[in-house]
């Protein structure tokens, strides 16, 4: 046994481990951090307060360069305190713990995207203090440069002279600027790559806060290249963050209670602000994570689109907005990685996959209403019908089958691949194999698309596993709900499937056709030719060049779903055979589609030839 006192551990070359952990921050975290870090010294001052991200004027009227700065009107720093707080890694001004403020972000997001430095001005009391944090050229040390205090002495802090406070700070509060990577860098202009550059800051703010705390004041400038007297474009832009925007434009909104979580969900007005306001704010739908009134993974655009559907939300995703908000609790302690960049639940990911089918299971009545209004939009024919029954001829081929989950079952079925049905495959299904109205097993009306059954029994699962639990096999219709979409008639989302053919929901059993997809348009242009002239003849080749590709596409994924008993195919595998890349592979092959095409327009048009 060795007894005695601790050698403390010690960090070499911290410029390299700041460095590296730069690298995993969200490239605008800085903006989150120093934010965040005013927020704060604004509750410490017990006072409400007000957090302004402008241009540094004092600095770019004296070099003619354009600076970005912060400037809060909180409980601000006497110098030593600066020289304490900035320049020692993990040391925090406010309440340090796993929940809170850890003391890191600022070093690590904003540090290591500004070498040149971050300049601290802090007054406490009406005194004015400054400190230089930066990344020393030729060492690659990150740390407090120094400044000449007289004619003989040096210290790490200075004092302030008065001219330099800003207008906003009175007798306490703080201002940082970001010096960027050189000298002449603007650190006001947008990093490449970010969307709405000229409003960069206020849209970032606005998608990562959901609301600021009572009385604190967010601004963000924007127009800075504008003359200063041009109020009109170059002004700053109150930031409010998402919950004030979807106050303001939901139709309705509501709570789903979810294992250790709950799901708030809000349905948007059909208006223009859901395009117009996109430079400012997240305004279409989009899912997120939300805890402590802060957003975290949130996704928009395509992968929001994506992520929505596999709550459920297979139509109308443009007009649905999702935040998850996990609950903590004793058996689950709920924290974020260092960079701040995820939400963790005991250091693992968020279990977005159970909630997905927790929150399908219980999807609210007004957004499977608004499914059903979309998807009644959609201008394509039933195939369904005549699809079924042309396959009936090689149904022994399509081998697929699902598990039911039953006391004594003498099968074991993973839980985690259970999809909601009306004796369907998916919550899509539509309840008989026959080609008949597509109503439940017990009389029931079908499912909408992405409507999910709730009744006892309804529920199978997808594969097996030798920790599953106790199931039987059930002979569950194994077609796909096939449904045309279009950008033209508000049923497929802009860049949702973009030149894609299909896209295959696996929980839904739900398969999506984009029909502005070119192939499908190529192949009824190619017929047109051919019947140049017959009246009628558009809305027939139409309907025919549909019914003959939705088939290929039926039939691949009722094929490849044949396959997961095999060995050899895992999930992934499963997932990437029904791809939206993979399924567009499936009908670049046409020659017989044409052929079948020549023989169904010939018995309804006449012959060509």
């Amino acid at each position: 046994m060795v007894g005695g006192h601790t050698l403390p551990l010690k960090v070499d070359n911290t410029g390299f481990l700041l460095d590296r952990l730069g690298e995993d921050c969200h490239p605008l975290q800085y903006i989150r951090e120093l934010t965040q870090n005013s927020i704060e010294a604004i509750a410490r001052a017990g006072t409400p307060g007000e957090i302004v991200w402008d241009v540094e004027w004092n600095q770019f009227d004296e070099t003619g360069v354009y600076k970005l700065c912060i400037t809060d009107t909180g409980d601000g720093m006497a110098g030593p305190d600066m020289v304490h707080y900035i320049n020692t890694l993990s040391a925090s001004g406010g309440t340090q713990s796993f929940d809170k403020n850890y003391g890191v972000g600022a070093k690590i997001a904003a540090a290591t995207r500004n070498h040149r430095g971050l300049v601290y001005l802090s007054w406490r009391d009406g005194a004015g203090s400054m400190i230089h944090l930066w990344r020393e050229p030729n060492t690659g040390a990150y740390g407090l440069k120094q400044i000449k205090q007289d004619e003989d002495t040096y210290d790490h802090w200075g004092p302030v002279a008065e001219d330099v406070r800003p207008a906003l700070i009175d007798q306490h509060g703080t201002m940082v600027v970001l010096l960027g990577q050189s000298d002449d860098a603007n650190t006001v202009a947008a990093p490449a790559g970010v969307r709405t550059p000229s409003r960069w800051i206020a849209r970032y703010l606005n998608t990562r806060y959901f609301r600021f705390p009572d009385g604190v004041v967010v601004r963000a400038r924007e127009g800075w290249e504008h003359l200063r007297s041009d109020v009109d474009r170059n002004l700053l832009r109150r930031v409010n963050g998402q919950a004030e925007y979807l106050a303001a434009h939901s139709e309705s909104s509501g709570q789903v209670q979810l294992t250790g979580a709950i799901a708030h969900w809000w349905v948007l007005k059909d208006e223009g602000a859901i395009t117009q306001n996109s430079g400012i704010t997240a305004s279409s739908g989009h899912i997120a994570a939300l805890y402590q009134d802060e957003l975290y993974e949130l996704q928009e655009a395509r992968s929001g689109t994506a992520r929505l559907q596999h709550f459920g939300v297979v139509l109308g995703a443009q007009r649905v907005v999702l935040y998850i908000a996990p609950q903590p609790s004793k058996e689950v302690r709920l924290t974020t990685n260092t960079a701040r960049t995820h939400l963790l639940a005991n250091s693992e990911p968020l279990p977005w996959a159970d909630w997905a089918a927790e929150f399908r299971a219980r999807l609210p009545a007004e957004i499977t209403d608004l499914i059903a209004r979309v998807a009644a939009q959609s201008k394509s024919p039933d195939h369904e019908k005549s699809i079924r029954e042309r396959l009936k001829q090689i149904s022994d081929l399509f081998r697929v089958s699902r598990y039911r989950t039953v006391p004594g079952g003498d099968r074991l079925a993973d839980p985690a691949t259970t999809s909601g049905s009306s004796g369907s495959a998916g919550t899509g299904g539509t309840g008989k194999s026959d080609g008949g109205s597509g109503a439940g097993e017990d009389g029931s009306p079908p499912d909408p698309p992405g409507g999910s059954s709730t009744r006892e029994g309804d529920l199978h699962s997808l594969y097996l596993s030798k920790d599953g639990v106790p199931a039987k096999e059930a002979k569950p219709d194994p077609y796909p709900k096939a449904l045309w979409v279009s950008v033209t008639d508000g049923t497929r989302t802009p860049g949702d499937i973009e030149d894609r053919a299909a896209k295959y929901l696996p929980e839904q059993n739900q398969l999506l056709i984009n029909r502005d997809f070119r192939v499908f348009e190529d192949m009824i242009v190619r017929w047109e030719l051919q019947y140049d002239g017959v009246p009628g003849s558009r809305d027939v080749i139409e309907d025919e060049v549909r019914q003959w590709f939705e088939q290929s596409l039926v039939e691949t994924v009722i094929g490849v779903q044949a396959l997961r008993s095999s060995k050899e195919w895992s999930l992934q595998s499963i997932d990437q055979a029904l791809s939206a890349e993979a399924l567009t592979s499936a009908v670049m092959q046409r020659y017989h589609v044409d052929v079948a095409l020549r023989r169904a327009l010939a018995t309804r048009l006449g012959s060509n030839a």
